[in-house]
């Protein structure tokens, strides 16, 4: 029986930085932010990334999410790469795949309403009554709301009368509301106590059985990876130097990179990572 295609098969990515020159006469320097990356991303499937800062964690996410153009390589979303399509399929593709960030108070714009926030994805969905019909627009958000746990009322507030923990589930709704099959989350709940982290990822893992979501985490808390996640990469570097299942990777890390995270993770030992505190959606 032929296995399912992966929704996301990324391959040999890299991506490099030229710096601004030091002195005139030198050759300006180059970073490489990442090296060879490879994986795949089955549908209805979570991936962890995680890595010390600079591993090259957020340049994939951007990568994934064709926000920059890769040195080489290449990222097949569905079978079709993201980087080698007309700049209109690309635009229409984004209703597909979207992206939460880290922090709750920046990624939201002050002067615009929730209502405005939230259905902005929607122009995505170019042609469609869906973008035309502003009630159409109005009830999709509030749907998008209320399967984030908010009120359909919220819709004319504005982020400065919501606490971060509902900020980031504006956020949330905000990702869902074009119904996509991959969601990147760069860090999205690093910002946030421990125990609103914990009813954030509670509502990511209800929204993905819900939806059938594909979840890319990016995180540096392998914490909240060992509770969201089916599998993990470790960068170091830009490049992949470890992978497997969370159960096996944290429980008997083989490379020096994941001991290290591993040892970072205050009281933890092998096998018991502590976990995100239980909360409530």
């Amino acid at each position: 029986m032929t296995a399912p295609a992966p929704l996301l098969d990324v391959r040999g990515l890299s991506q490099r930085y030229r710096l601004p020159r030091r002195q005139l006469l030198q050759a300006a320097p180059v970073v490489q932010a990442l090296q060879g990356v490879s994986f795949t991303l089955q549908r209805g499937r979570s991936l962890g990334v995680v890595g010390e800062s600079g591993s090259g964690k957020s340049t994939l996410a951007r990568l994934v999410m064709a926000l920059e153009v890769p040195s080489s390589g290449q990222v097949l979303f569905e079978g079709r790469d993201l980087h080698a399509l007309p700049k209109a399929e690309l635009q229409a593709a984004r209703a597909q795949f979207q992206m939460i960030f880290q922090d709750p108070y920046g990624s939201l714009d002050p002067r615009r309403s929730v209502l405005q926030t939230v259905a902005e994805p929607l122009a995505l969905l170019r042609g469609t009554a869906k973008v035309r019909d502003a009630s159409q627009r109005r009830r999709l958000a509030a749907e998008a709301l209320d399967a984030v746990g908010l009120r359909a009322a919220d819709l004319d507030k504005y982020p400065h009368e919501f606490s971060g923990g509902q900020r980031q589930r504006i956020a949330i709704a905000r990702a869902l509301i074009t119904r996509p099959k991959l969601i990147v989350a760069d860090e999205a709940v690093s910002a946030l106590d421990v125990s609103v982290q914990a009813q954030v990822l509670n509502l990511l893992a209800d929204l993905q059985q819900r939806y059938g979501l594909s979840y890319l985490f990016i995180s540096h808390d392998l914490a909240v990876v060992d509770y969201l996640c089916d599998e993990v990469l470790v960068l170091e570097r830009g490049q992949v130097v470890e992978r497997g299942t969370p159960d096996v990777l944290f429980t008997a890390p083989q490379h020096p990179t994941t001991q290290a995270l591993l040892a970072a993770v205050p009281g933890a030992i092998p096998g018991a990572i502590p976990g995100p505190i239980p909360g409530p959606i």
